[in-house]
């Protein structure tokens, strides 16, 4: 029997929720689903330019759990790419790092460090706000 696996550890809820491809070959078609936890690990390896061994430690897996979400990730990018799909991102055994939340008018995201009760959006000012929920 295989051992369950354990959450990943994400720093930062992604601020899209998926892309679509634009141009003459681009119609509708089924989407590529990236979790987050692949999401995670295509910001950390290749926008942040850390190590396999940083980047495992960060989100509390294994090297070669890493590698192998890694490779997973890369080639449904690939895929959509090639194919023209659009990619949606969501999904995933995760847990955040610190509790996020979402401004409901301008989508945007931000922590509560301070912990206040009320709190409001720098960039809007909307008190609009929801809780970003971890998946299970």
């Amino acid at each position: 029997m295989a051992r369950p696996r354990n959450n990943s550890k994400i720093q930062i809820p992604p601020r899209v929720k998926g892309f679509n491809p634009q141009g003459y070959y681009a119609k509708p078609s089924k989407a590529i689903n990236l979790n987050i936890e692949e999401f995670e690990v295509i910001r950390l390896l290749d926008y942040e330019n850390l190590s396999q061994m940083e980047a495992s430690k960060i989100m509390e897996i294994s090297r070669p759990s890493l590698t192998r979400i890694y490779d997973r990730a890369r080639k449904k990018i690939a895929q959509a790419l090639i194919e023209a799909h659009p990619i949606r991102i969501g999904g995933g055994k995760i847990v955040y790092d610190e509790h996020w939340y979402q401004c409901n008018k301008c989508k945007s995201h931000f922590s509560n460090p301070d912990g206040n009760e009320v709190m409001t959006c720098a960039l809007c000012l909307s008190t609009d706000i929801l809780k970003v929920e971890e998946e299970k």
